[in-house]
């Protein structure tokens, strides 16, 4: 596990970020069936058309409601609520999270109720063009997904597995590492929205994943403060990760503390640039850190198939 990070200056978090980004494109963690964590610049030119959004963020919500089904309750999503078009897969791994603290236990079981109700109206809208869910990995073997990440970001060994159902804590840093995401993806695809309705639609996706990213933040930063937790220390990792794999551009931020004008200690629950607001990405850069390459593909990572739809390809470096 990695050891705390000293609290320090937004300017000095940003520099040690460059050095991380840096670092991960020369080591080019690979694993078997997993994709190489190489760091290349990214463009972030692409839209999404009116059409594809609903089922871009189907994708998304499909991987959320069977995390969040099976790390709550050990059940997934209805097979009802999986069919379309596209290429459908099944979900790989996962398991009831052995909880300790209730109230991650229950704040778990309202993500999965809620992402579950999503995946429904997602449905919905789509109509006739609804697409299927894709094969999704949830699994904890050293070359899953998660692992590969977890490895990335330096919390286990190589070729080991990151067990997020193990204990609250473990999966409070995979829901972190998926959730600052789907804001951010959906933060984005606010401004490739042409059509009120699908707006509108996508703002209120927007609202719900950012309640759910900041309860996780918070819940982090506040268990991270006992004596010995690295829980603050191994956020600041994964988000990271998450940064270098979408490319050159800084657009994530760890939970660790920066400090004020005068010194005093600075809580960062809320990623946000200098102006306060919440930073969005691409839809591909989006596909970048869930297919866990920053360089153009069409599969891997969470979606070892890919996903479905017409926006299926990470970004071109």
């Amino acid at each position: 596990m990695m050891t705390a990070l000293p609290e320090e200056t937004l300017d000095t978090r940003n520099e040690r970020r460059e050095f991380f980004r840096t670092a991960i494109g020369a080591a080019a963690i690979t694993a078997t069936g997993a994709a190489a964590l190489t760091i290349t610049s990214i463009a972030r030119a692409d839209t999404v058309a009116d059409s594809s959004l609903v089922n871009f963020a189907l994708n998304l919500e499909y991987l959320l409601g069977q995390f969040y089904g099976l790390a709550a309750t050990g059940t997934g999503l209805p097979a009802a609520q999986l069919t379309g078009a596209g290429t459908a897969g099944a979900v790989t791994g996962g398991r009831q999270v052995t909880f300790t603290d209730p109230v991650v236990a229950q704040i778990a079981s309202e993500f999965a109720s809620e992402a579950a109700a999503r995946v429904a109206f997602l449905r919905t809208t789509a109509g006739a063009d609804v697409i299927a869910q894709p094969k999704i990995d949830l699994d904890v073997t050293a070359t899953s997904a998660f692992s590969t990440a977890m490895r990335a970001a330096g919390l286990v060994a190589s070729g080991t597995g990151f067990d997020v159902y193990a204990n609250d804590s473990n999966f409070l840093l995979a829901a972190f590492f998926l959730e600052d995401l789907v804001a951010t993806a959906y933060r984005g695809l606010v401004t490739s929205a042409t059509n009120a309705t699908n707006r509108e639609s996508v703002v209120g996706l927007l609202g719900a994943a950012a309640y759910r990213a900041g309860t996780i933040r918070t819940l982090l930063y506040a268990k991270g403060a006992a004596s010995g937790s690295t829980l603050r220390a191994n956020a600041d990792a994964i988000s990271n990760v998450r940064d270098a794999l979408d490319g050159s551009s800084d657009d994530d931020q760890g939970i660790s503390p920066t400090t004020d004008a005068n010194g005093n200690p600075v809580s960062n629950v809320t990623p946000a640039g200098a102006d306060g607001i919440a930073f969005g990405r691409a839809a591909t850069s989006v596909l970048n850190i869930v297919y866990l390459n920053s360089l153009s593909s069409s599969s891997g990572g969470f979606f070892p198939a890919g996903v479905n739809g017409t926006t299926v390809a990470s970004a071109a470096n």
